[in-house]
C-alpha cells in the first residue's frame, strides 16, 4: 500500500474540491493519505508568485470554473463571505488536533475545509471559529509556538520539495498539482508504466525559450 501525502490550505477552492473528490477519484485504488497543512501565502511568496484571487480577471475566472467543477462533481460549494482570507487559524487548528509533530486525520481536515467552503460565511467569524474548535478538539494550543513552528517547518519542507501550490499530491518523489491532476495520481497508483518510463523525466526538460528582460 502506498502512501500519498496532500498537502493542503483551506484558502484554496481547488483544495477543497480535490480534498471532497478524492475517494471518489482514487476508488479502487490501495493508499494512506497524510494530509499536510502548509501555507499557501508562503509558497507564493517564495516562487514570486501571486493568488488567482489576487489579479481580478483571474479571480473571476477561478470561481466561474470553481462553480463548474462544482456542480459537474455533485459538491456543495459555498463562496466564503471574505475572500482571501487569512488561513492561519484553521491551519494551526488543524495541526493542533494531533500530538506533537502529528497530523490531523481526515475527519478533522473535512471539518476546517467545510468550515471554509460551505455556507459562504466569514471563515474568520470569532464565534464561527469557536464552534470549529469545539468540533474538533484539539489537544494542543492552535496559538501555542509549537505549532506555528511546525506550520512553519511544513511549508518550509513543501518548498524544499517543490512545491508550488494548492492542492498538491506527492506520490513515489512526484509532486501532482491541482485538481485536474487526480486522474494522473489514480493513474500512477495503478501502475501505469508512463511514470517509471524515461517520458516523465524528458517532459520536464528545459527547452530553449526567449527569456524576459529585466
Amino acid at each position: 500500500m502506498k502512501t500519498l501525502t496532500f498537502w493542503f490550505d483551506p484558502i484554496s477552492p481547488y483544495a477543497y474540491l480535490a480534498f471532497e473528490h478524492l475517494p471518489q477519484a482514487l476508488e479502487g485504488c490501495s493508499y494512506v493519505a497524510d494530509y499536510r497543512p502548509v501555507l499557501f501565502a508562503g509558497l507564493l511568496g517564495h516562487w514570486g508568485q501571486l493568488g488567482p484571487a489576487e489579479i481580478e480577471p483571474k479571480r473571476d475566472w477561478t470561481f466561474r470554473q470553481v462553480a463548474w467543477q462544482a456542480q459537474r462533481l455533485g459538491i456543495d460549494i459555498d463562496t466564503p463571505a471574505q475572500h482571501p482570507f487569512n488561513p492561519l487559524a484553521l491551519l494551526r487548528l488543524g495541526l493542533a488536533s494531533a500530538p506533537a509533530s502529528g497530523l490531523p486525520n481526515r475527519r478533522v481536515v473535512e471539518l476546517l475545509m467545510r468550515h471554509a467552503w460551505r455556507g459562504g460565511a466569514d471563515a474568520n467569524d470569532a464565534e464561527r471559529l469557536r464552534a470549529l474548535q469545539e468540533a474538533v478538539a484539539p489537544q494542543r494550543d492552535p496559538a501555542s509556538e509549537s505549532v506555528k513552528a511546525e506550520l512553519r517547518a511544513h511549508t518550509e519542507v513543501a518548498i524544499e520539495r517543490g512545491v508550488f501550490g494548492v492542492p498538491t499530491i506527492e506520490l513515489d518523489g512526484r509532486l501532482f498539482w491541482g485538481l485536474d491532476a487526480l486522474p494522473m495520481v489514480r493513474a500512477a497508483l495503478q501502475g501505469d508504466p508512463w511514470f517509471d518510463s524515461p517520458a516523465w523525466d524528458a517532459a520536464a526538460e528545459a527547452r530553449p525559450g526567449v527569456a524576459r528582460g529585466g
